[in-house]
């Protein structure tokens, strides 16, 4: 598969001429991860990992493309385009799913905690082809399986660098990127990346950054 990076928490996964995209939010270049897309997976409801209008616009602009999300995203979506309702599907916790060609398993089930007086709000993590895993907002670790290739949430206002290492060595999967590091300057990344990729190495993790718009084969 090829997985190309975008900004902040959104990637795009091509296969065999099908491609899947995870989380095109606002801070991402959704045009350009959405275009051509067979299938949208949504993790969460946050403007970074949702652009509801963008993502709208898609699904009203193609009438083969399908989407999956938990259900209150799945019903936002369905008010604001009615005609593709029947391509907006729900996805939970434990679903195994065949979207677009590529074998999905779904892990988690809610955000991780920001703030006691914050809602916290449904989240699922995505498991690509038993090989790529992207988390959403969650450190859920997935049970019963071995990652391949493991998408890090390098820094949110609900991680620290601590959660950010532990999550890398309790999955240890043989490879890790980066998502959701649209909030650091190039300091913060580096900073934050030098622990992952130092500490995830004595686990058998490598670690590898990559930039908006770098693609690599997994």
């Amino acid at each position: 598969m090829k997985l190309t990076k975008f900004t902040h928490a959104c990637v795009r996964i091509e296969k065999d001429g099908k491609v899947l995209v995870l989380d095109p939010g606002t801070f991402s270049e959704t045009d350009v991860a959405l275009a051509g897309a067979d299938a949208v997976l949504i993790t969460h409801e946050h403007g970074d990992h949702i652009d509801v209008g963008a993502v709208t616009a898609a699904l009203l602009a193609d009438d083969e493309l399908q989407l999956y999300a938990p259900d209150g995203v799945a019903a936002t979506l369905r008010d604001k385009a009615p005609a593709a309702s029947a391509r907006i599907h729900t996805a939970a916790e434990g679903d195994e799913l065949e979207v677009a060609g590529f074998a999905v398993r779904c892990f988690g089930g809610q955000h991780a905690l920001i703030h006691a007086q914050i809602p916290v709000v449904a989240n699922i993590g995505y498991l690509i082809d038993a090989n790529v895993y992207h988390p959403g907002d969650s450190f859920a670790v997935p049970d019963g399986i071995e990652v391949g290739t493991l998408l890090v949430p390098i820094h949110a206002p609900w991680n620290k660098i601590g959660e950010v290492v532990d999550f890398v060595i309790s999955v240890r999967a043989p490879r890790a990127f980066p998502v959701h590091d649209g909030l650091l300057n190039e300091m913060g990344v580096g900073l934050v990346e030098a622990h992952v990729t130092r500490i995830g190495a004595r686990y058998g993790t490598e670690y590898r950054h990559l930039s908006s718009g770098d693609s690599v084969e997994v």
